[in-house]
């Protein structure tokens, strides 16, 4: 099945910004992998915005994310630019739909001066809250910022991120990842804008049959079943 045009347009400035980049890269796992993705390239206008508009497009159009959300939450640091910016988009995607909506995130040091506290934007409390950042890697931001946001008194309905690796945990069962394990353990749903499956077909065609072989034998040797 073709992918969505924004998903294409996703990938096309990744892969021409530098944020989606083919070699031999190695983890924080210590795995060496075929490829590698950083959200933080996204630094200029003409790579920004299809970023941010792939953020958009896939909130709006999830099933998983159809009860919608009061508020977009970006963790410290890289969610507070992804907030701000996808909220934004949001808004010029569907301005009836969202203008009642807002965004925040969190300080890493709490301020002992001026509205005080960890919390920047919206308050949280009795709101419904989702979760914005780059990706999952051991899951552990995100769990901090569940708790964060259930003390503050919020409801966290779901997690976006930009890409799901569908790798297995290295110290896991073999067959979860950490998408799936954050699923598992909150009961929520994680919506990535693209998944490996997505790269290996999207980029077909566009970088060479070496690269994509060796993408798939990552996937076949890490992938995970969740």
């Amino acid at each position: 099945m073709s992918l969505p045009e924004y998903k294409k347009d996703f990938l096309k400035a990744a892969a021409a910004g530098g944020a989606l980049r083919f070699g031999s890269f190695e983890l924080k796992s210590k795995r060496i992998s075929p490829y590698f993705f950083n959200a933080g390239d996204f630094y200029t206008g003409a790579l920004h915005e299809p970023i941010m508009d792939a953020y958009a497009q896939t909130i709006a159009s999830s099933p998983e994310l159809a009860d919608g959300f009061d508020v977009l939450f970006g963790p410290a640091y890289k969610g507070i630019p992804l907030a701000a910016a996808t909220f934004y988009a949001l808004i010029k995607l569907d301005r009836e739909r969202y203008r009642n909506a807002a965004y925040s995130f969190d300080r890493k040091e709490a301020k002992d001066h001026g509205e005080g506290g960890t919390i920047v934007g919206s308050p949280l409390k009795g709101k419904r809250v989702l979760i914005i950042d780059d990706v999952v890697s051991a899951g552990t931001a995100k769990r901090q910022a569940i708790d964060m946001i259930r003390a503050a008194g919020g409801t966290v309905v779901g997690i976006i991120v930009a890409l799901d690796r569908q790798e297995t945990l290295p110290d896991g069962d073999g067959k979860t990842s950490a998408i799936g394990q954050l699923r598992k353990e909150y009961q929520i749903p994680v919506v990535p804008i693209i998944k490996l499956d997505d790269i290996i077909d999207g980029m077909k065609g566009v970088i060479s049959d070496g690269d994509i072989a060796k993408i798939e034998e990552y996937r076949t040797k890490y992938g995970a079943s969740d």
